[in-house]
């Protein structure tokens, strides 16, 4: 059933035909902080992540989104990014999951508080 999943599934890890490739082909560059690895031809032209789990591209940061869209040519392993001192560690984007933002009056607060900030059209207030 694994092999299965892994030969026609691309969202739970590498099929098998990327897996060949990266064999084949791929040089290691480096990993991230979550685990996911990236790869690169020997020319430099093809670079490509094996996602440490669901593939979601959210989960990368941006130091390595500039590298795999080439921002710029040297990988953050090599050239780490600036970053200022107000900037906030990367986390994915939590959409759809129980951790996502929920502002204040959402019905997914676990006591919404009423809103009052507009009142309802009456036909009896014309």
């Amino acid at each position: 059933m694994k092999f299965l999943l892994r030969l026609l599934t691309w969202w739970n890890g590498q099929t098998l035909g990327t897996q060949f490739y990266t064999f084949r082909k791929g040089q290691k560059v480096g990993e991230d902080a979550q685990g996911n690895r990236f790869y690169k031809t020997a020319n430099g032209t093809r670079r490509w992540v094996i996602y440490n789990g669901e593939a979601e591209a959210s989960r990368i940061s941006p130091d390595w989104h500039g590298w795999l869209h080439h921002t710029w040519d040297e990988p953050p392993t090599k050239v780490a990014l600036r970053h200022k001192n107000w900037e906030r560690p990367h986390v994915e984007n939590l959409t759809g999951t129980p951790m996502a933002y929920a502002p204040p009056g959402s019905l997914r607060q676990a006591e919404p508080t009423p809103r009052n900030d507009y009142d309802a059209w009456s036909p009896d207030k014309v």
